[in-house]
């Protein structure tokens, strides 16, 4: 599953979460079978909750406690056990870990030409120098822009695009050898070490670890 904001792009792994504060405008588009289940808070409980989007780990007592509050009638009973399962999720969401699966999206006009054409083509291996004329800007200014807007160096912010549209295309069922000529890699050797070095596992094996579905929360 991956959320869009005018801010970032989130993509949602297996056994992870999307928090979402209210009245973000956002799009969520999902690749393969995916069962999404969604809490709504209203704004009383978000006292020390996160105001910006982010993918978290869920554990395994707040993943139960979303099923039994999704089940729950609307609106529950006050002053019962129902308002007490709520109680201990919203104590569980404020300690939820924040998951490195975020891609900024820069506001500077010079920075968007370069992004939204690697948007389009993650596999473009130009470098700086060569996107210079593209975003009319030099190849140190570009850089200076990658750091200041997205908190990352070029080369890192393409890699995270990578490995978020992987995701995606596996996700969809697409092969790796597919996925790695798609996205640029000179060989499917090559893309699997770079997936495992930054998400800990094979490519092949990276959905059958983590199960097939996503669940938001």
């Amino acid at each position: 599953m991956t959320v869009t904001t005018g801010e970032g792009i989130w993509v949602v792994p297996p056994q992870r979460a999307v928090w979402v504060p209210g009245k973000i405008r956002h799009e969520i588009r999902m690749s393969g079978r995916v069962v999404m289940e969604t809490l709504y808070l209203s704004d009383r409980a978000l006292h020390g909750l996160p105001l910006d989007c982010r993918v978290v780990a869920i554990s395994p007592l707040l993943e139960q406690l979303i099923r039994r509050i999704v089940a729950m009638p609307r609106p529950y009973p006050k002053g019962g056990a129902e308002e007490r399962l709520v109680g201990v999720a919203l104590d569980e969401i404020r300690t939820m870990e924040v998951a490195a699966f975020h891609l900024p999206r820069p506001s500077d006009p010079r920075l968007r030409r370069v992004t939204e054409a690697l948007f389009e083509n993650p596999a473009d291996e130009r470098g700086l120098g060569e996107w210079a004329a593209l975003a009319a800007a030099s190849p140190r200014t570009l850089a200076r822009l990658f750091q200041r807007e997205t908190g990352m160096s070029f080369g890192t912010w393409r890699r995270q695009l990578r490995l978020q549209r992987a995701l995606e295309c596996l996700a969809g069922g697409e092969s790796v050898t597919a996925i790695a000529l798609a996205l640029g890699y000179d060989s499917t050797s090559a893309f699997i070490s770079m997936f495992r070095r930054h998400l800990g596992r094979t490519p092949g094996s990276y959905f059958e670890d983590e199960g097939r579905d996503s669940r938001p929360g």
